[in-house]
């Protein structure tokens, strides 16, 4: 094979790997999202400061799913777009044992990209979960405020999370000699989904009071490490893990949904488009 002919194999493979990262990432995210839009929102309740009975309890438990239709699908394809990409450009440069580095690595590039969209998302949506009525119309501040603090709790959970996924996924092919099917991806997606949720609850409880916080509060008063502090002052130990229950519940459904969705949408998206094979 020629120089030329290995360069154009490459950015082929390059915009293969974009056009099906876009539309399975986009499609997963989305199913997801909508599928399991009530379980996100008792678990926003359980943490918010006002108590879950004060921000709702029960009822309307799809307040704030608008924002959510109009922005899971270019997340979550924005998410695996930049995940795929560095993969596929650096696995060729680096030794198969630093593989797991290079997950941990493409997953925290990935989070804060795909944080750009999900940030503004996740701010909308949780202040209508929680019937925080704003009178005066969000603005950049409002809608980027949390954007380290979930920055820093979503690289923590995809750090975990995709080079256990990847991980499973190697170990169950190596067993059975043979390429894993999308539904044992999605076993596998759920139980390292599962996995990172309960480590990183600390990070969701801190995350959804800054989102959630009055307007007039300091940005010193939305620190990370202060939040935390704040509910481990009004709640204790329980108070970090607020909304546990929900949160795994809904992780490891979303997981196996999520990774499921994902490697039958490029299945189907290479059958569909026989070009991107």
């Amino acid at each position: 094979m020629t120089e030329i002919e290995e360069k154009m194999e490459k950015e082929t493979s390059i915009r293969n790997v974009f056009v099906t990262s876009l539309i399975a990432g986009g499609a997963a995210g989305m199913f997801v999202d909508i599928a399991l839009f009530p379980l996100d929102t008792l678990k926003t309740r359980l943490q918010s400061a006002e108590g879950f009975l004060k921000t709702g309890g029960f009822t309307g438990l799809y307040k704030g799913i608008f924002p959510v239709i109009v922005g899971s699908a270019p997340t979550s394809a924005l998410f695996f777009l930049t995940y795929e990409e560095i993969k596929t450009i650096m696995q060729p440069r680096i030794s198969p044992n630093y593989s797991t580095a290079l997950h941990m690595g493409a997953a925290t590039v990935a989070e804060m990209v795909a944080c750009l969209l999900r940030v503004p998302v996740e701010v909308m949506k949780q202040r209508k979960q929680a019937q925080i009525r704003d009178k005066k119309s969000y603005n950049l501040r409002i809608l980027y405020r949390g954007y380290w603090s979930t920055v820093l709790r979503d690289a923590p959970f995809s750090i975990v999370q995709f080079p256990l996924w990847e991980y499973f996924k190697k170990s169950y092919s190596f067993h059975f000699e043979r390429e894993i099917y999308p539904v044992e991806s999605a076993i596998c997606g759920a139980i390292a989904g599962g996995i990172s949720a309960a480590v990183t609850t600390p990070l969701d409880v801190a995350k959804t009071r800054i989102m959630l916080s009055n307007r007039k509060l300091l940005s010193s008063e939305l620190r990370l490490l202060n939040v935390l502090h704040d509910v481990y002052l009004q709640n204790g130990f329980r108070g970090l893990f607020a909304g546990f229950g929900p949160r795994i519940m809904w992780i490891t459904l979303g997981g196996f949904i999520f990774f499921g969705v994902y490697e039958e949408a490029k299945v189907l998206t290479r059958t569909i488009f026989p070009m991107l094979k």
